[in-house]
């Protein structure tokens, strides 16, 4: 009778044990996936209100939902002072746990990889403490994730009337460039000088835009620039007249989201979000709605930048 009462008792308890081990199964939550985005990148990321917006949110939400996971967005901020850089900063956040994954990353092959100094701090977010009280922390080796978009340059009009598909189509038109941009090294280079006699060399200090956007007595017609300025300079000015031309140079860089090395399943959801997105025109489609002058991927992926010849070629 007590051997029957024995084994009744431990059937009993395994009976527990299954049910207590499926209830904390059903209970158990996962994670969030929390993503890094700069919080004033308009209009890739950037924030209305608290709110997170861009094409960078919209890429993460589909990889948050392809992981089963609450989408979580820590805006962060980036000065670029001679002790600190984007790549260190960014290496930072994910390497205090801060976030999995972060957004806008430039795929160089000199920032990926282990990182070229053993620490850095963490840039500007919610809820850090002053910079000077901020440990350093511990790099890790960065990952990339495929990239979702190429670095363009385009050509901004007054009056977009007048097509423009080829420089060109400038015609005696004065293009505006930023001097030490890229930019202007292009359209300085650009068929061994053509352009120079109406290239309009701009100090650091000037906004070519605001200079083209001027009613009257403007030094320029045309402005030559990246697309992602332009892009984020219509958002601060609705209504503006100013207008891309078809004409845009990729520039040999692309974007994407970056993470630490062994976080392989998250780049792996952001690397299948991307690829999918790309071939049904979704990626294409989220850029439109966003108001991003969004132009694919080049090849390579990862590239160690553009050379003057790249820049300078038709």
């Amino acid at each position: 009778m007590w051997g029957a009462a024995v084994a009744k008792n431990r059937k009993t308890g395994r009976m527990l044990a299954a049910l207590v081990s499926l209830c904390a199964a059903g209970s158990a939550v996962a994670a969030p996936l929390t993503v890094c985005m700069s919080g004033d990148n308009a209009p890739l990321s950037y924030q209305v209100k608290g709110q997170p917006r861009g094409l960078d949110l919209r890429i993460a939400q589909a990889a948050a939902a392809a992981l089963g996971r609450e989408l979580v967005v820590l805006p962060f901020e980036s000065d670029y002072e001679k002790e600190s850089s984007l790549t260190h900063e960014v290496n930072a956040l994910l390497s205090a746990g801060l976030c999995d994954a972060a957004s806008g990353f430039p795929l160089l092959a000199s920032d990926l990889g282990p990182a070229t100094r053993p620490s850095s701090r963490t840039p500007d977010y919610p809820g850090a403490k002053r910079k000077r009280e901020r440990p350093f922390v511990a790099l890790g080796t960065l990952a990339p994730s495929r990239a979702y978009q190429a670095v363009a340059l385009g050509v901004v009009l007054r009056d977009a009337t007048q097509p423009l598909n080829r420089l060109d189509d400038l015609g005696e038109r004065r293009l505006g460039a930023v001097s030490g941009t890229m930019a202007s090294a292009a359209a300085m280079g650009w068929h061994n000088g053509e352009l120079r006699p109406r290239l309009v060399s701009l100090t650091q200090r000037e906004d070519a835009l605001a200079e083209l956007a001027k009613p009257s007595g403007s030094l320029i017609d045309a402005a030559f620039v990246p697309l992602a300025m332009f892009d984020g300079w219509k958002l601060s000015h609705p209504g503006t007249p100013l207008a891309a031309a078809a004409y845009r140079r990729a520039i040999g860089i692309n974007l994407g989201f970056v993470t630490l090395a062994p976080a392989a399943e998250v780049r792996a959801a952001f690397d299948r979000v991307i690829v999918d997105a790309l071939a049904d025109g979704r990626l294409a489609r989220w850029a439109a709605e966003e108001g991003v002058s969004w132009s694919a991927p080049v090849l390579p992926e990862v590239s160690r930048g553009p050379t003057m010849a790249d820049l300078t070629a038709d």
